[in-house]
């Protein structure tokens, strides 16, 4: 991906004159986050005894460490495990069992078919390698334009899904197959003509797949021979045909078939890996059982050949540091924890510190926050998520998700009281890009929590060895972490909690 360096700054016109003499508490508050700190904090965080924080690994552990340090110098309540600032989950190397694994279609007020494994005409793609599904079936498939699906068409039932004839991929695309496994369906089949395309992952599925947390998100995914799915239901091979050669996309209930998937596994080895919170009570008697969150992910992708990492190396550095992705967003939560440590700061509402691990490998550790949090997930009111804060444009950040509540006209209005920070926060300039969905903002998002998600942008240092600690800006992510104090401020002082925007959450958040 290549970053967008031409964006010219914009200016804010008719905003607030600020007073600059004037020193309130707020303003000592977050005039603690300097240049300074941001720079010598990077330079921990992403230093090469880290090893570049791979998920899991003794760097992100050694980092792990660092920031709970921090946090209990700081003053702020514990929120893991055992009244520590660490918040642990398992990650496990599962080995699936092809041979009990397998699916079966039928009539279903006549024979249910003969069941046909994963070591015979069918293949595990993703989701869970331990389920039991069954169901009716609606057949998916035909030019896909995934922003028309509607999840009501593919809720509690076998989605067989049948790629266009035109499709490059034989299984039609991860984007395709990932929105199928998480529209609410209780497992995805994959109609795949090519023998081979089905043999190559076949022979895939007997490597050990790494899992986190005590679930995997979405349904099981299988691909399977289209000759094996007519051998138990010969009517289908029209149905196929139709589908697969449709100008337009297809969903069809198939009133009369029903679907079976079963896959089993089993777990060969368990490690676990650290998300870090830290909690500073609200001063409101009522409003402190609310909580704001300021999220970060702290891990990155490792050393060149590290099992599992992802670190391309450059020359003899093999070491990925991950300074802007996410050391710089790991230094914003720090640096905003010391601010609202600071006197006179603490608002009426709670806020939540935390930084995770695991994004790098399928936002892991704020998937186990939202589903293990240490405070009741109903009263965390918004998610204010910081990845990738250091590079590129000089004067502005990009602020995704503004157009899904109304933190997106408090940001705007906060935005506008400040020209001091000389920090514009613009709406989202890669769409096609789905960064909503790319950070650990997302899981809040599906469990009904707002969120807006700061990001700067790839570059060309993206997930390589040069992402360094000497090409970040520490004077730009200064002024970053000062606009999000602000926001913060407004939104943990706010007499109401923020709100979705109807659609949106109806878009959004997973039911």
């Amino acid at each position: 991906m290549n970053a967008c360096t031409g964006l010219a700054a914009l200016v804010i016109l008719g905003a607030p004159a600020v007073v600059m003499s004037q020193s309130t508490p707020l303003t000592r508050a977050a005039a603690t986050i300097t240049e300074a700190d941001v720079r010598r904090r990077i330079n921990i965080i992403a230093d090469d005894s880290m090893g570049g924080r791979n998920t899991p690994s003794p760097g992100l552990d050694k980092t792990a460490r660092y920031i709970a340090g921090e946090f209990t110098r700081l003053g702020l309540k514990p929120g893991g495990d055992s009244g520590t600032y660490l918040l642990r989950y398992p990650i496990t190397s599962r080995r699936l069992l092809a041979a009990q694994s397998g699916i079966r279609f039928g009539q279903i007020s006549g024979d249910r078919g003969v069941r046909t494994t994963l070591t015979e005409g069918a293949a595990f793609l993703s989701g869970p390698t331990d389920a039991s599904v069954k169901g009716g079936v609606v057949l998916v498939g035909g030019r896909m334009v995934l922003d028309s699906l509607k999840p009501e068409d593919l809720r509690d039932r076998i989605v067989v899904y049948v790629p266009a004839a035109s499709a490059t991929q034989p299984t039609g695309g991860f984007r395709t197959l990932t929105r199928l496994s998480r529209s609410g369906a209780r497992g995805v089949v994959v109609v795949v003509s090519s023998d081979s395309a089905v043999a190559y992952y076949m022979e895939s599925q007997g490597r050990p797949r790494t899992t986190a947390g005590d679930r995997v998100r979405g349904a099981p995914v299988i691909a399977v021979k289209e000759s094996a799915v007519v051998a138990q239901l010969p009517e289908a091979a029209q149905q196929f045909q139709d589908v697969r050669a449709a100008p337009a996309m297809v969903t069809q209930p198939m009133l009369d078939w029903e679907g079976e998937i079963s896959v089993r596994d089993t777990a060969e080895s368990t490690a676990y890996a650290p998300n870090v919170v830290g909690i500073l009570e609200g001063s409101d008697p009522v409003l402190k059982n609310e909580y704001l969150v300021y999220s970060a992910h702290m891990d990155h992708v490792g050393t060149m050949g590290q099992p599992g990492a992802g670190c391309r190396a450059t020359g003899a550095d093999s070491i990925c540091n991950g300074a802007d992705d996410d050391g710089s967003g790991t230094v914003g939560v720090l640096e905003l924890a010391e601010a609202y440590s600071h006197a006179g700061a603490r608002p009426k509402r709670s806020v939540i510190f935390l930084t995770v691990s695991g994004e790098e490998h399928g936002l892991w550790g704020s998937e186990w926050f939202v589903n293990h949090p240490p405070v009741p997930l109903p009263q965390i009111v918004a998610d204010l998520n910081a990845d990738m804060i250091g590079r590129n444009w000089k004067d502005t950040i990009v602020a995704i998700g503004k157009e899904h509540s109304d933190l997106g006209r408090t940001l705007s209005r906060v935005n506008g009281a400040h020209p001091e920070l000389r920090m514009n926060a613009i709406d989202d300039r890669w769409p096609e890009e789905r960064f909503y969905t790319r950070s650990d903002h997302f899981n809040f998002a599906q469990k009904g929590v707002p969120i807006l998600f700061f990001f700067n942008g790839v570059h060309e240092d993206y997930h390589r060895a040069t992402d360094s600690p000497d090409k970040i800006d520490a004077e730009k992510e200064s002024r970053i972490v000062k606009l999000l104090f602000y926001v913060g401020q407004d939104v943990a002082n706010a007499k109401q909690r923020p709100q979705w925007v109807p659609s949106s959450y109806q878009q959004i958040v997973v039911p």
